[in-house]
C-alpha cells in the first residue's frame, strides 16, 4: 500500500524543509519538496501540515532487563514506552540475568525480540575476563558491538585484567566491531567511598553520589580505554560521558571520520548535582549526574563536535529499589520515553538546534554503528520515522505505555511538543497515546 505523508516539515541531513514522503511496502519510495506531487496514486494520505518529520531515534544505550529481570521491564514493555518516545531500534546492554556473555544467551534475546519487540533491535555481546575466544563466533553483520565495563561494573562483568583488555580491543578490531565502554575506575570509587562513609555513615547523602563516583574515576577510566584503543586502532565507544574533563580525551569532527567516538545522555544534559537536593535518588545513576559547569561543556561538546551521540541509559527500577542513599539506592532511571521531548525542550531553550538534534539521536547512531538504511529520511531507506506536534505539549502517557516501573525524573516536566505518530518499518506503532499491537520490529543488520 502507497501511504502519503503529506506537507510536513522534514528535518533531515542538516536542512529542514516543507515536503512529503511516499511509503510502500516498508520503505520510502519518494521525498517530495514544496509542492511536488507523487508520481502516482497513493492508497492512504495522512495529513501532516504544521506537524515536523524526523528520521526515527536510534537510541544505542538501554536495559531493557529481560531476561531475568522482568519484574522491572521487559523487552515488550519498554519497547512500546520507546515507541511512545519516537524511539523506532533499540541497542540493548548484556548485563541481564544471565548476563549475555555467551552466544546462548545472545540468541536467546534476540528471539525474545523477534516475538514481542514493537520495534527494532540488536544487542551488545558483553566481555568478560575469559571470554574473548567466543568474538570469532560472532557475525559483525549482525550485532551492533562489544560492550566492556572498564574499570566499574554491576554484576560481575569488570574486565580488570590488563592481558584481556589488550585482547579485546585487538580481536574487535580485527572484527571491525566497536567496542562500547563505561568507564569509571573502581579503585578510585572504593576509596572515596571509604573516606566518605568515615564522616558520612554507611549510606551517605545522595548528594555524595558524584563525590563518590568522581570526576577523577571518570577521567582515570575513558584514558585508558582512549590510549588501548588508539594503540590497536580498535573503534572505541564512549558511553555517557559526565565531565567536562573527559571531553579533554575527544576529538571535534563528523562521527563517521573517527576512531573514538562518545555518547551523552539526556539526563546528563539536564540535570546537574543541584537537582538532588529535589529528586534525590530518583536522578542517581552511573556514572553520576555532576556539576552544573559539566552540564554546560557536555551542552557544548554536542554543538561543536566532541560528543557524537544522545543515548538515554534508560535503566529501570521499581520505586522501592531507589529508596536509600548513596550507596544503597539503585543507580538508573527510565527514560526512553521522555528522551525526544527532553532534548526537544533544551532545543526551545535555544540550547542545540533541531537539526542537531537529528543528528545525535538519528544520524549518528547510524553512522557509528554502520546500521544499514536506518537513520536518515531517505529513498530506499527503511520507514522508520516519527511525526512530532510543536504546538501541543506533551501530556502523560497512558500507564500501559510507559515503562514498566511507571516513573520517570523526567515525568511531570514541561514539554511544549509531543510525539504524534511513530513509524516503524512503514508501519505507524503509535499514534496519539494508542499503540499498535500488531506491528513487530526488526533485527538491525550492520554494512561491516
Amino acid at each position: 500500500m502507497r501511504t502519503l505523508i503529506s506537507n510536513p516539515t522534514i528535518v533531515n541531513n542538516g536542512e529542514q524543509f516543507r515536503g512529503s514522503i511516499v511509503v510502500n511496502n516498508g520503505k520510502i519510495v519518494e521525498i517530495l519538496r514544496g509542492d511536488e506531487l507523487p508520481r502516482a496514486q497513493c492508497d492512504e494520505i495522512i495529513e501532516a501540515t504544521g506537524l515536523y518529520l524526523i528520521p526515527g531515534v536510534i537510541d544505542d544505550h538501554v536495559h531493557f532487563r529481560e531476561p531475568g529481570l522482568t519484574h522491572k521491564a521487559t523487552i515488550a514493555t519498554e519497547s512500546r514506552a520507546a515507541a511512545a518516545g519516537g524511539v523506532t531500534s533499540f541497542m540493548e546492554m548484556p548485563n541481564t540475568v544471565p548476563q549475555t556473555t555467551t552466544i546462548g544467551a545472545l540468541k536467546d534475546k534476540f528471539k525474545i525480540a523477534a516475538n514481542d519487540s514493537l520495534i527494532n533491535y540488536s544487542f551488545f555481546f558483553g566481555a568478560t575476563n575469559s571470554n574473548v575466544s567466543d568474538f570469532a563466533k560472532l557475525n559483525p553483520k549482525n550485532i551492533c558491538g562489544i560492550k566492556l565495563f572498564m574499570g566499574s561494573s554491576t554484576g560481575n562483568m569488570l574486565v580488570d585484567k590488563k592481558n584481556e583488555l589488550e585482547k579485546i580491543f585487538e580481536e574487535a578490531k580485527r572484527l571491525e566491531m566497536p567496542v562500547a565502554v563505561h568507564c569509571e575506575e573502581s579503585s578510585i570509587i572504593a576509596e572515596n567511598t571509604r573516606r566518605i562513609k568515615e564522616t558520612e555513615g554507611e549510606d551517605p547523602d545522595v548528594r555524595f553520589h558524584p563525590v563518590i563516583r568522581s570526576e577523577e574515576a571518570c577521567y582515570q577510566s575513558t584514558a585508558s580505554a582512549v590510549e588501548l584503543a588508539k594503540r590497536y586502532g580498535t573503534h572505541l565507544h564512549v558511553m555517557h560521558i559526565s565531565t567536562a574533563r573527559e571531553l579533554e580525551l575527544l576529538t571535534v569532527g563528523n562521527a563517521d571520520e573517527k576512531r573514538i567516538t562518545a555518547e551523552v545522555t539526556p539526563a546528563h544534559l539536564t540535570f546537574c548535582d543541584a537537582d538532588y537536593a529535589a529528586l534525590g535518588t530518583r536522578i542517581k545513576c552511573n556514572p553520576a549526574i555532576k556539576s552544573a559547569k559539566d552540564r554546560t561543556a557536555l551542552r557544548q561538546a554536542m554543538n561543536d563536535g566532541k560528543v557524537d551521540v544522545i543515548g538515554t541509559d534508560h535503566a529501570p527500577h521499581l520505586p522501592e529499589d531507589k529508596k536509600g542513599g548513596a550507596l544503597k539506592a539503585a543507580s538508573g532511571m527510565p527514560s526512553i520515553q521522555f528522551s525526544l521531548l527532553a532534548m526537544l525542550k533544551l532545543v526551545d531553550e535555544k540550547e542545540i538546534s533541531i537539526e542537531t538534534l537529528v543528528e545525535k539521536m538519528c544520524h549518528a547512531p547510524a553512522k557509528i554503528f554502520n546500521i544499514n538504511k536506518r537513520g536518515y529520511i531517505e529513498k530506499g531507506f527503511n520507514a522508520d520515522f516519527v511525526l512530532l506536534n510543536p504546538k501541543k505539549p506533551h501530556t502523560t502517557t497512558t500507564a500501559d505505555i510507559i515503562s514498566k516501573c511507571g516513573w520517570s525524573p523526567f515525568e511531570g516536566m514541561t514539554f511544549n511538543w509531543s510525539v504524534e505518530q511513530t513509524w516503524v518499518n512503514g508501519e505507524c506503532a503509535y499514534k496519539e497515546g494508542v499503540i499498535n499491537e500488531d506491528v513487530r520490529g526488526k533485527a538491525l543488520r550492520f554494512n561491516r
